[in-house]
């Protein structure tokens, strides 16, 4: 896990996530390929830092069969950054060229589009953020010590008999375990219900104590929405949000707020006029 970390923290900063994700074997082409809406759209032109690994992989790769591709990826990109100017730039002119065709490419592809096309690619799009940022709080929610959600009464008994249960893969050793579970006796599942039913009170009170602290470090919105008022919020809350409704309030009233003094006045001088 923390390797796979340092891999995506090394390649963000390379610009070349890609290359540790695909592996050994990967090439870029496919890489690309895997991240385009439709066959017939062009594919984006490789940077001039690509272009450089493309290069030198193979030949580090020979000099060093032992070394991880993690590994190499760094020497690469160390040497990408030590690389003088003058030798950088017949990548960063193949680089800009291909970008110019690709502009001109994906222009004529786009305006060759359907309505129905252009949806299909927009709702394509919308599904693969919408897959990104459930990952990427998947993983902040791990990163936090979020417990783990209670395991029902065939979960537990499926992880008690699952390496004795027949089949070879994990589906048919699922299924197996499903149709022997329908056949266990009312007395027999109700041990597996009542330790389902403790996993449930464990989990309620984890997740208590860790909402208590999401509240603490300013995570409210990770609080679940029915225990938001319960669970007690950091020292100050209360008191800003009770100043930001006056704020609200004086905001919305403006001019129709009058202080005393001015109310005096305003008397003072109607009594003059008179």
């Amino acid at each position: 896990m923390a390797a796979a970390l340092l891999a995506r923290a090394w390649s963000a900063a390379t610009g070349s996530c890609f290359l540790l994700r695909c592996g050994a074997t990967c090439s870029v082409e496919k890489w690309f390929s895997k991240h385009i809406s439709s066959d017939n759209r062009p594919k984006q032109p490789l940077t001039a830092y690509i272009r450089f690994y493309k290069d030198q992989q193979p030949i580090y790769r020979k000099q060093n069969p032992d070394v991880s591709v993690l590994e190499i990826t760094k020497k690469i990109a160390q040497e990408w950054r030590e690389l003088p100017a003058s030798d950088k730039q017949p990548y960063e002119a193949a680089a800009k060229a291909d970008r110019q065709v690709y502009k001109e490419q994906i222009a004529k592809y786009k305006a060759g589009l359907t309505p129905a096309q252009e949806a299909a690619i927009k709702e394509e799009k919308r599904r693969k953020l919408q897959k990104r940022r459930a990952t990427r709080k998947k993983r902040q929610l791990t990163v936090l010590g979020k417990p783990k959600r209670p395991r029902t009464a065939f979960n537990i008994f499926m992880s008690e008999h699952f390496q004795e249960a027949k089949g070879i893969s994990i589906q048919a050793k699922m299924k197996n375990l499903f149709d022997e579970w329908q056949k266990v006796s009312s007395s027999q599942k109700q041990t597996y219900l009542q330790l389902a039913e403790d996993d449930k009170i464990r989990y309620e009170n984890e997740m208590k104590s860790w909402e208590e602290h999401m509240a603490e470090i300013g995570r409210e919105d990770l609080i679940r929405y029915k225990n938001r008022r319960t669970v007690p919020k950091r020292k100050g809350t209360a008191k800003q949000a009770s100043k930001s409704r006056a704020t609200t309030v004086k905001k919305s009233l403006g001019s129709k707020i009058v202080s005393p003094a001015t109310k005096g006045k305003k008397v003072k001088a109607k009594q003059s006029e008179e």
